[in-house]
């Protein structure tokens, strides 16, 4: 091939799909959101808090990188667990790409275990991510690599921290350079495919966790139910929080309406950076009975609802 060819065939588009894949709080949310350079998954100190395929979208080296944010593997117990599983795997067979992310500090668990022994039936290519590097030393990490490589065929390691941005570049000038040639799926300046009613759903459901991550479990869903924009450029969000008890209710209102206030202040912000405009959010919050076990509800959050 001549130089001038050469130079032609890395001037050429690529696209393609790269899931992460890993056991709950790895880091997959906050790696997509490093690798983005913006945020557009929901990152929460309680693990699970992914229920959907949500892609960032990244514009590196002539390539676009769509990020599948998987839910994080775990052993399911609940319907909604077993959703939650079903859509990660999925999401993997469906991808150009397959990262495989381990918590450099916990090792290959029993969680790493099993992912690893499943990820042998996935054909696409696979990398390997050790996050979380900066709170372990050097030689705990190529150990880790090495134990890793060894049940599993990866193409490249990386050693990464999410959180602080170390390694990040070379990972996602890596993915550039391995997703197949073809045109951007999505316009260069859209960095999620999720509607942005989902994503302030997502923002109010992570400041609910945050608030809340003792008291509350996971049988609680943020809806939009109205996105007005208005004569002024602002817009007028109204969202529902339900839960499945009516003390679960009360602990969200909190004394005097003080935790919805706070949460609404935080999520009102956050949403308001995102958009550029000014928001004006009303929260409301309701007791649906086992919405766990309800098709639509499923439906609304982007993942199949399990028949079993």
């Amino acid at each position: 091939m001549s130089e001038d060819a050469a130079a032609a065939a890395s001037a050429a588009p690529r696209c393609g799909f790269v899931a992460l894949i890993g056991a709950p709080n790895v880091g997959k949310s906050t790696l997509v959101n490093a690798l983005v350079g913006a945020k557009v998954t929901i990152v929460s100190r309680k693990v699970q808090t992914t229920r959907a395929l949500i892609r960032g979208i990244v514009i590196a080296e002539n390539a676009q990188l769509i990020l599948v944010d998987t839910p994080g593997i775990f052993l399911p117990k609940r319907r909604l667990d077993r959703a939650m599983v079903s859509t990660a795997w999925s999401g993997a067979h469906d991808a150009d790409l397959v990262c495989v992310l381990l918590d450099a500090r916990a090792g290959i668990d029993e969680e790493a275990d099993a992912i690893l022994e499943r990820l042998a039936t996935v054909r696409h290519k696979k990398i390997l991510v050790l996050n979380k590097i900066d709170l372990v030393a050097r030689e705990k990490l190529l150990a880790l690599a090495k134990a890793a490589n060894a049940r599993l065929q990866f193409e490249n390691t990386f050693m990464v921290s999410a959180l602080s941005g170390d390694g990040v570049d070379d990972l996602r000038r890596t993915l550039a350079a391995m997703v197949p040639a073809g045109p951007f799926h999505y316009p260069e300046d859209q960095m999620s495919d999720a509607p942005m009613r989902h994503l302030a759903a997502e923002i109010t459901r992570e400041k609910i966790f945050r608030q809340l991550h003792q008291e509350l479990p996971y049988q609680s869903t943020v809806e939009t139910d109205r996105w007005t924009e208005r004569k002024d450029k602002s817009v007028r969000i109204e969202q529902t929080i339900f839960v499945e008890r009516e003390s679960q209710r009360k602990i969200v209102l909190g004394k005097g309406g003080a935790t919805i206030k706070s949460i609404g202040a935080e999520a009102r912000k956050e949403i308001a950076e995102i958009t550029g405009v000014p928001v004006h959010l009303f929260l409301f919050v309701k007791v649906r009975e086992n919405w766990g076990d309800d098709p639509d509800r499923y439906r609304e959050i982007g993942i199949e609802f399990p028949k079993e």
